[in-house]
C-alpha cells in the first residue's frame, strides 16, 4: 500500500461530500493512520465518517477526529501536539479546508474580505507552520495544499476576488515552504481544482451557470472529490518522492495553459 503505516493529517474533513472526506477514504484504504481535523468535528459527525469509510474499504480504519479553529494559530499547534502524542509522528499533512463566497468585487464587504482570507490563507499558514515544526526536527515530511483555478485564471467560476486571491495565497505559500524546507527533506505541492461537487457549490451556483460551466469543459463533467483525492494520494506518497513546488492542476482541461 502507498500511504501504509503513514500517519496523514487531513484539514477540512467534515463532509461526506467534500475533497476531505474522499481523500481520508482513499489514504485509510492505502494503510494510512488518519488525523481529520475540522472545526465541525463533533462526535456525532466524525462517528459517522468512520462507519463511512470502514463501509466503503471494508476494514476499521486507525483514525482520530480532532476540532481546531485554523484561523488561531494557538488552536493549531494544540491539534498537532495531540495528533503527535497519540500516533508519535505526522508524515503528512492535507490541507483541504476552505470557504467560498460568489460576491462581485464591489460588493465584497471587509468581513467578509476578511473572513475568507482568515481561513484559506491565514488557516493554511498556520496548520503549516505548526506541522513544519515536527517535520523540521525529523528531517522529512509531506505537505499538501489545496488551492483552486481562480488562482490562476484571475478569478473562480464560483468565487469572487477575495476568494482568488486567497487561493493565490496558497500557491505562492506552497511554493515558499517548497524552496525554504527542500534543503531538509520535506516537500510541499499545490493542487489547483476547478468546479467540484462538493457542498461548496450550494447556494453559489444556479443550475444554468453549473450545465453552462461544464459544457466548457473538454472532459464534459464536474470534478468529483474523488478525482482530487487521487491527486492527493500521488502527492503524499513515494510516487512523487522527486515533486516538490508544483502546481497541479485537475480540472478536466477548464483550465490548458
Amino acid at each position: 500500500m502507498l500511504l501504509q503505516g503513514r500517519v496523514c493529517v487531513i484539514v477540512g474533513a467534515s463532509s461526506l461530500r467534500g475533497i476531505g472526506y474522499a481523500t481520508a477514504e482513499l489514504f485509510a484504504q492505502s494503510g494510512a493512520k488518519l488525523v481529520l481535523v475540522d472545526l465541525a468535528m463533533e462526535d456525532e459527525i466524525f462517528s459517522d465518517i468512520v462507519k463511512s469509510i470502514a463501509s466503503n474499504i471494508g476494514s476499521e480504519p486507525t483514525v482520530a477526529g480532532l476540532k481546531c479553529d485554523i484561523t488561531n494559530l494557538a488552536d493549531c499547534e494544540r491539534v498537532i501536539a495531540e495528533a503527535v502524542a497519540r500516533f508519535g509522528t505526522i508524515d503528512c499533512l492535507v490541507n483541504c479546508a476552505g470557504i467560498v463566497l460568489a460576491q462581485s468585487m464591489l460588493s465584497i464587504a471587509e468581513a467578509d474580505y476578511d473572513r475568507i482570507l482568515d481561513v484559506n490563507l491565514k488557516g493554511t499558514f498556520n496548520v503549516c507552520k505548526s506541522v513544519l515544526a515536527i517535520f523540521a526536527a525529523k528531517k522529512c515530511g509531506v505537505i499538501v495544499n489545496l488551492a483552486s483555478v481562480a488562482a490562476q485564471r484571475g478569478g473562480g467560476l464560483v468565487g469572487g476576488a477575495h476568494y482568488a486571491a486567497s487561493k493565490g495565497g496558497v500557491v505562492s505559500l506552497t511554493k515558499t515552504i517548497a524552496r525554504e524546507f527542500g534543503p531538509q527533506g520535506i516537500r510541499a505541492n499545490v493542487i489547483c481544482p476547478s468546479m467540484v461537487e462538493t457542498a461548496m457549490l450550494d447556494g453559489n451556483l444556479s443550475r444554468e451557470k453549473f450545465d453552462e460551466i461544464v459544457a466548457g469543459i473538454p472532459l464534459r463533467r464536474p470534478g468529483k472529490p474523488s478525482d482530487i483525492a487521487g491527486a492527493c494520494l500521488f502527492l503524499a506518497s513515494e510516487l512523487s518522492a522527486y515533486v516538490t513546488g508544483a502546481t497541479i492542476d485537475v480540472n478536466g482541461g477548464s483550465h490548458i495553459h
